[in-house]
């Protein structure tokens, strides 16, 4: 039987890693019932008093605010509402994000102010305790008024519309449509009641599950870019001085001292680093580097804080408050919190990339007793010389995304939508950037790789050398030119998988 992570009150983002990497079962837990259940009988009971207009419950949407609907049409209203508002199109999005998405959805409704019944919601939690995924698309979503074509795509099913991944016996995900798998299941599809519809796609869960994959990434890959940094420090025979604590306490953000400290940590007890240099400085991609990555830390901490926020917040309209005796329609959909911050990430992590390129570029222009390209035998053999273009092609398209999306906006819905915060284009184009970075990451170590052992016999730090004897058994020393493209996915993956301690 698989472990459970019962939904609370809040959510932590290392929680979210916990659920996804140990693939943890969800339950809702009996306060959480009990707040669903309370909330949804506040609203029926508001509902039975009288035929007042409440927006998005008993009258039409967005622009169509002030068409009230007869009471025996309000289930209709709600199907409608999925069925019109699933207009996704582009690429599909990622499993796990989608299994994200359905988690943020199940959390943002536990919280007990949306008026949903708790059946809906516990039949999310059984697409997610299932692995049925259902099929959502990249585009389609302006990031106000919550994320209504991706979310409507993800809600699909528990009317028995739209489509699912479903996983074959061969462990691979295939589409099938939603209702064979609800027959399947032995689920009859959801009727849904009044307000339920407009609950479940107003929100920001397809920008806040991006947000929470590419966070767990990032993190990931924080601590990896200083890990390879390190890497190339030694590999490029530099000095440590720049790393320091007493140069980083009189400029002292935290981002930079943390990231000097990791430095110094991974290169703690390097032959390398401890002999005598020749060069009185080295190029700034190596000796600012806590100045670098330390700023994209501080960003990071910034999205964190946003992220953390928004992974535990309420984001439907209107919204229900049985203890004040009201219900406030109001704009806590709007994504600009978001979208903000997923754009200064985007700028901050791709400086990440952007300073590795630059050390790859130097470990391989035959400086400091490294031979060009780090082949042995330049000329016949090109060696490292194309990865290099790879990356910097990689950069300069990260540069190009990099555009904030947060600046634009454009009107929808009759004018009624009049700002937008396009905070989904903002989320698709960080992960994007964070699959680009990763990449250009594991470039620069298969070069600080080559490159150290080009500094034989002396050795570079504990972790470094037994994190190198590993990786060799994976993408063995170049010494005559191969197939690259194997070696860079392999490294790829490679860093995906591996776990800095």
């Amino acid at each position: 039987m698989k472990p459970v992570f019962y939904i609370s009150n809040e959510l932590d983002l290392s929680q979210i890693k916990n659920i996804m990497h140990d693939n943890l079962q969800i339950e809702l837990s009996s306060q959480v019932k009990a707040n669903i259940k309370h909330c949804r009988a506040y609203l029926d009971k508001k509902m039975s008093e009288g035929n007042a207009a409440i927006y998005g419950i008993n009258t039409g949407f967005g622009s169509l605010c002030n068409t009230v609907v007869a009471p025996h049409e309000l289930s209709t209203l709600q199907e409608n509402l999925l069925l019109s508002h699933a207009c996704g199109t582009g690429d599909t999005i990622d499993y796990p994000i989608v299994k994200i998405m359905l988690l943020l959805k199940v959390q943002s409704l536990a919280l007990g102010s949306s008026g949903v019944a708790l059946e809906t919601v516990e039949r999310l939690v059984d697409f997610f305790n299932a692995d049925l995924l259902p099929v959502v698309y990249e585009q389609g979503s302006l990031g106000a008024s919550g994320d209504l074509a991706p979310l409507a795509h993800l809600c699909l099913p528990l009317i028995g519309a739209g489509m699912f991944w479903v996983k074959n016996q061969n462990g691979q995900y295939e589409q099938q449509p939603a209702a064979e798998v609800l027959k399947k299941f032995g689920w009859e599809p959801i009727q849904l009641q009044s307000k339920e519809g407009l609950a479940l796609i107003n929100g920001t869960q397809f920008m806040s599950a991006i947000g929470a994959y590419v966070w767990i990434k990032s993190k990931h890959l924080i601590q990896w870019s200083h890990f390879i940094a390190a890497n190339s420090l030694d590999a490029f025979d530099c000095r440590t001085e720049p790393f320091h604590p007493a140069l980083h306490q009189i400029r002292p953000h935290a981002g930079q001292i943390q990231s000097a400290q990791l430095i110094n940590d991974f290169l703690a007890g390097s032959e390398i680093s401890l002999q005598t240099k020749k060069q009185v400085q080295d190029p700034y991609s190596f000796r600012c580097i806590p100045q670098v990555h330390g700023a994209s830390l501080d960003a990071f901490s910034y999205f964190s804080n946003v992220m953390s926020t928004e992974v535990n917040a309420v984001t439907d309209n209107p919204n229900i408050f049985p203890a004040l005796d009201t219900i406030i329609s109001g704009g806590n959909f709007h994504g600009q919190p978001l979208a903000l911050a997923f754009d200064f990430w985007a700028i901050a992590l791709a400086e990440l990339g952007n300073i590795s390129e630059r050390r790859t570029y130097q470990l391989i222009s035959g400086s400091r007793e490294l031979p060009p390209f780090l082949t042995e035998n330049p000329g016949l053999n090109s060696g490292f010389m194309i990865p290099q273009y790879t990356a910097a092609s990689i950069v300069s398209q990260n540069k190009q995304l990099c555009t904030p999306a947060s600046v634009d906006s454009i009107v929808s819905s009759n004018g009624q939508e009049d700002h937008v915060s396009m905070g989904a284009n903002a989320a698709t184009k960080l992960l994007k950037i964070c699959k680009n970075v990763e990449t250009i990451l594991a470039i620069e170590y298969m070069n600080a790789a080559q490159a150290l052992e080009f500094r034989r016999p002396l050795k570079s730090a504990n972790l470094i050398e037994s994190t190198l004897e590993a990786y060799r058994k994976i993408v063995p020393r170049l010494i005559n030119d191969r197939y690259l493209h194997t070696d860079i996915m392999n490294t790829i993956d490679f860093i995906s998988k591996k776990e800095l301690v």
